[in-house]
Formats: structure tokens, C-alpha cells, sequence
């Protein structure tokens, strides 16, 4: 789903540079290490594409990020000494939503549960940097360069929900075509499937796809997430032609939340989904 934003003058760019000098520093010492973006990201735990982000300061390094990397790059205590500053410049980051998206912002950021159904785009919180910019890229009416350098920074730091500790239940049901429709040109779509790959290794995720063969499907209706607000009941969000509507009604969630299930009692379990995203990667 598309998280929209007023274009107003002065959108977050003190935050943003930060990580820009940041990312700088970073790229310098990794590159001064000898080290390639993959190379570097297996270490710390990260993919190449958000190393990349991260360099551009385009994506937010956690704290947990930097103390790894301040070590590994021997940075002599360079990136730690930052990380008061970075988590100051995070907090004011999560006020660049606009007013209609930053209560379902907030919960997600801190949501102990997620879930997700996708039928005509991968979900934000899946989507590579490359993807992500075709996305906006393709949107009509046209956005400006800047709108979707802004939009696409706003999808990556939301991903940082990944890398929380304890970590939340996530789960996805994608539909099969998604697996074929490439968005951005193959080379974009070939990095977007890895990170389903990729994603989908974290214990505390499961993707799981919705063949195109079902004959009956329970949800012809638009995508949405399910999620569980820290110390709050389940909501449900969904959007459709740009309008948002956060449900929290507990009897309407409920019937949202039983589409779910059964879609997910359809789908190709979480193994058979994974052989199936690398069957469609294969065949690119």
C-alpha cells in the first residue's frame, strides 16, 4: 500500500542530513576495509540494497547497525558516538507522515503482530529500493523527482521494523501474479524476488503465495493488513485509490481478520511458497 505525503518545503531534510554524512562515512570506511556492499551486509546482517540505502542515507541506521559496524570497520568508536544523535534525528523521521497515515504508522513501528494480503503490488515493507521507485515512478498523475525520492526514503526506514528486538509476527499472503508481474524492467524484479527470498528466512516471518489457479477465493476484494498495536486490540488497515481507512471496530475487524485465515489455510504453505518464488526467479 501507498503511504502518501504533502509536498510542504521543508520536509525532514535536517534529519535526512544526517544519515547522508553518515552514509558517507560509512561507505568510506567499508570501502577503505576492502570490503563489497554483499560482503559487508552478510556480516552485519544486512542485504546489499539496504547497505546501498544506507550509504546514500536514504534508509535510517539502527544504533544496533552502527555498534556492529563501528567494530567490523574498526571505526574506533566513530559511529557509536553518533548513535544519540541518529536516534534524535529517527524520532523527528517519524513525524514525516501525513496526519491520516501517522496513526497506522506509529502502530506498525511498534505493532507486535502484522499481517498482510497483496494482490496487485508487493507490500512496502517487502519491496527493494529499485522497486520501490518504479512504484512511485509509474504512479498517475506523475510525481515530482523529489516527491519520489522522499516517498521511497519513507518506505525504507519503515523496514527497520525487521530489525526491533523482540521482533514481531509477520506474515503475508502475496498472489501469484505478483511473482510475475516485473515491475521496474527484470534486473529490478529479480532483486525484488531475492529479498522475498531473503525476508522470508527470518524466523519471525512467513510469506506465503496465493496460486492463480484457486478456483475459489475468499477476499475479491482490495489488499489490507491486519495488525496488533503493542497493548492494543487488532485493527485492520486498508486503502483503495489513494483513500485510507483504519478499522478498528472489533466486530469488522473479526471479519476481516477470518478472510485471512482461510486464505492463508489456501495458499502454498511458507516452504512450498519459497520453492515457487525461486521457480519464477529461475525462469526470469
Amino acid at each position: 500500500m501507498e503511504e502518501r505525503r504533502p509536498e510542504t518545503p521543508a520536509e525532514a531534510n535536517g534529519a535526512m542530513g544526517v544519515f547522508v554524512v553518515l552514509g558517507k562515512q560509512l561507505k568510506l570506511l567499508r570501502e577503505r576495509a576492502g570490503l563489497s556492499q554483499r560482503e559487508f551486509g552478510d556480516l552485519v546482517g544486512y542485504g546489499p540494497d539496504q547497505i546501498s540505502a544506507m550509504e546514500r542515507g536514504v534508509r535510517t541506521p539502527r544504533p544496533e547497525f552502527l555498534k556492529k559496524a563501528d567494530e567490523i570497520l574498526n571505526a574506533e568508536g566513530l559511529f557509536i558516538e553518533v548513535v544519540p544523535q541518529v536516534e534524535e534525528a529517527m524520532s523527528r523521521a517519524r513525524t514525516r507522515h501525513p496526519e491520516w497515515y501517522r496513526s497506522y504508522a506509529a502502530m506498525e513501528a511498534e505493532a507486535v503482530e502484522l499481517h498482510f494480503y497483496a494482490n496487485s503490488a508487493v507490500p512496502g515493507l517487502l519491496q527493494t529500493e529499485g522497486y520501490a521507485r518504479a512504484v512511485f515512478g509509474q504512479r498517475r498523475p506523475f510525481l515530482s523527482e523529489e516527491t519520489i525520492e522522499k516517498r521511497v526514503t519513507d518506505r525504507l526506514s519503515r523496514q527497520q521494523v525487521f530489525e526491533r528486538w523482540p521482533p514481531p509476527i509477520v506474515s503475508y499472503v502475496l498472489e501469484e501474479v505478483l511473482l510475475d508481474r516485473p515491475i521496474g524492467g527484470m534486473a529490478i524484479f529479480a532483486d525484488q524476488l531475492r529479498n522475498l527470498l531473503r525476508v522470508g528466512d527470518m524466523r519471525n516471518v512467513a510469506i506465503q503465495v496465493m496460486p492463480t489457479r484457486r478456483e475459489v477465493h475468499p477476499n475479491l476484494g482490495s489488499a489490507f493488513n491486519l495488525l496488533v498495536p503493542k497493548g492494543h486490540g487488532q485493527v485492520a488497515y486498508l486503502e483503495s485509490q489513494g483513500f485510507p481507512q483504519l478499522i478498528a471496530d472489533r466486530e469488522e475487524v473479526r471479519k476481516v481478520a477470518d478472510r485471512y485465515g482461510i486464505m492463508r489455510a489456501m495458499a502454498l504453505s511458507p516452504l512450498e511458497s519459497r520453492s515457487l518464488i525461486k521457480q519464477k526467479l529461475e525462469e526470469l
